[in-house]
């Protein structure tokens, strides 16, 4: 790689970088805190995806599911 590239691929990756920093405005805060931004508002998706989880871990326990990893429990 020339030193050129290198330059190019440092500036690209601090512009990167420095573009991700945010503050949010207080007034701004609600729209975060809404129902639709939960993670958790699907109450039935979240138990699949935590038996898929568990289930392909093949741990039992965390939260409340169990198995040995065959997907049977």
């Amino acid at each position: 790689m020339t030193i050129r590239t290198v330059l190019q691929l440092t500036v690209l990756s601090a512009l990167t970088l420095c573009g991700g920093c945010a503050s949010v405005k207080p007034w701004e805060m609600a729209t975060f805190g809404s129902y639709i931004m939960r993670g958790d508002r699907d109450p039935i998706d979240d138990t699949f995806s935590e038996h898929v989880y568990f289930t392909r871990e093949a741990s039992s326990g965390g939260r409340g599911v169990g198995g040995g990893g065959c997907g049977c429990n």
